[in-house]
């Protein structure tokens, strides 16, 4: 049987922020389950580093539907886990999902239809072993569908006790802009936006979706906040042969450039006169940004996750 540690909450006052105006506190760093959690990784090393996030503080982890390989798989693991290790301890979690990106054959697996939202939502709780997520986003803005369909649905969705709280993630400015309003006035506020920030990409501060967040009182989460592991050591002294690069899949050789390594290089020395890795110089420059509610670092190992969270 797992007992969480009794310290878990220790940093309690310095490790959580309010998502924007709502009554949700989530921890400065998060879990998120996109690569390293499906059915081709073993689910020994997946229990060791969710236990270890909740031992810590950890108290949200992110899902999408298509997470893991195959789809689906890193929801099935945490449903192991869930029934397993963390039944007793579901009302200290914050579990969050999504949909949008494509997710099974046919016309109706992808975008933002009723259809596919209420499909995935519910497949999404199966595999999950869940009654219910606290917070449902949809993964990318549909351009083909009405966005009064796509935010109905997820109105919906909460009505039906589905869900607690929305979340919107890459959408662009003006889609957004609108969905804060519809989700306003329909009772259902949209609690948090999910984007990708990082030191080398700051699309988010750059098109102004932070500071829209900010103003209008929704949470602003970041994923990929280390750049795939770019912002790490891990490709000052080549292509460890094992790592994501290495695989040519979400990370190409070709980002491996001088002048990337230049920059990293001088991003170490400045971390290390603060005592810092790399990559906690990353995680932390993130949250110096002015809205942001929490980041999402994903881990391969209880070593990797255990650097990450020491800001």
């Amino acid at each position: 049987m797992y007992t969480p540690s009794e310290h878990r909450y220790d940093n309690k006052q310095s490790f959580y922020n309010r998502c924007g105006k709502s009554g949700v506190l989530l921890p400065k760093i998060s879990l998120g389950f996109w690569h390293n959690f499906g059915a081709d990784a073993p689910f020994e090393r997946s229990r060791a580093i969710t236990r270890f996030a909740f031992d810590h503080g950890i108290t949200h982890f992110d899902f999408a539907n298509n997470y893991g390989t195959p789809y689906g798989s890193a929801e099935t693991t945490f449903g192991q886990l869930m029934a397993e290790d963390f039944a007793p301890y579901r009302d200290e979690l914050f579990i969050s999902t999504k949909a949008g990106y494509d997710m099974w054959p046919g016309v109706y697996g992808e975008w933002g239809s009723r259809k596919y939202l209420m499909a995935s939502i519910d497949q999404s709780l199966k595999r999950m072993r869940l009654d219910y997520v606290d917070l449902f986003y949809s993964h990318r803005f549909d351009p083909l569908t009405p966005v009064e369909e796509t935010l109905q649905a997820m109105v919906d969705i909460v009505r039906m006790g589905k869900a607690l709280y929305l979340g919107i993630s890459n959408w662009p400015l003006e889609p957004l802009r609108f969905a804060v309003d519809y989700l306003k006035t329909r009772d259902v506020p949209l609690l948090i936006y999910q984007g990708r920030l990082n030191m080398l990409n700051r699309e988010p501060i750059e098109q102004g979706i932070l500071d829209f967040c900010q103003r209008e009182g929704v949470g602003f989460i970041a994923y990929s906040p280390l750049a795939q592991g770019l912002l790490t050591d891990r490709y000052l002294n080549g292509i460890p042969a094992d790592s994501r690069m290495a695989q040519q899949h979400f990370l190409t050789s070709d980002k491996r450039t001088p002048e990337l390594l230049d920059y990293l290089h001088n991003m170490q020395t400045e971390a290390a006169q603060q005592g810092r890795t790399i990559a906690q110089h990353a995680i932390d420059w993130i949250l110096q940004q002015q809205g942001v509610t929490s980041v999402l670092v994903g881990a391969s190992s209880v070593s990797q996750l255990a650097d990450n969270i020491q800001l």
